[in-house]
């Protein structure tokens, strides 16, 4: 899929049609990911582009440090300058409020259906603990499973807290670690078990299940959404 540049709205030949087709192009490409119950990494690129843009508009720094930087020939010191002469010019910068206007509703949109998706896929979704959970929770594993297949896939995962713009947030990192059928001798109990013998570093891990009866995309789906949706469960239970 063709990505877009972070600027790309006011690079190169700044022409309301010429970027309308280039936007529409983009969206159509993110368009045929959902409706194929694929959503990242689309969604989470479309929704930086949607807030690059609402910056951009409601910036005029950002607008000033963004602007394509037409350097060849040009000494660095000048180049403040030039970028001022091009903010002044009034029709470059009409085709920009246009093309940022056109944009703007057009990508909310196409973020509407991707949202629409994401929630029906997060609501879709069972957590449930396997055995006692023990008071450390920031580390374990979890068990998915998807749709009529007895095939379950064991991740480990350890959260951790950021911080952005004086905010704190949960962020999950996680690792494959094997495949399981389940049976009547293979359960979610002795999986759970298993791991705890051949991984002695966590002797009383946190064990999730997570299970959806539909067959979503691994990777560009069923993983991030189910991930999120562990982070939330956890913090609330925390």
């Amino acid at each position: 899929m063709k990505q877009l540049s972070e600027t790309w709205f006011a690079e190169g030949f700044i022409d309301f049609e010429l970027k309308k087709y280039t936007l529409l192009a983009y969206l159509q490409q993110v368009s045929a990911c959902f409706n194929e119950n694929k959503l990242y990494p689309q969604l989470s690129d479309l929704i930086f582009h949607y807030n690059n843009l609402i910056a951009f508009r409601e910036n005029k720094r950002f607008l000033q440090e963004q602007f394509p930087k037409k350097a060849t020939g040009v000494q660095l010191e000048r180049l403040e300058l030039l970028y001022e002469q091009m903010i002044q010019d009034n029709e470059v910068m009409q085709q920009l409020e246009d093309i940022i206007h056109f944009s703007e509703g057009r990508m909310k949109s196409t973020i509407t259906s991707g949202t629409e998706l994401y929630e029906f896929v997060e609501e879709k979704i069972i957590i449930t603990p396997i055995g006692l959970v023990p008071l450390d929770i920031q580390e374990g594993y979890f068990f998915l499973s998807a749709g009529n297949s007895q095939r379950t896939r064991v991740y480990h995962y350890r959260l951790s807290i950021f911080e952005k713009h004086d905010e704190r947030y949960r962020a999950m990192r996680t690792a494959f670690i094997q495949d399981e059928t389940r049976s009547l001798s293979s359960t979610y109990e002795s999986i759970k078990q298993q791991l705890i013998r051949y991984h002695s570093t966590l002797p009383n891990p946190a064990v999730y299940s997570i299970e959806t009866e539909y067959s979503f995309p691994l990777e560009e789906t069923l993983l991030p959404v189910a991930k999120r949706s562990l982070v939330k469960y956890i913090s609330t239970a925390a």
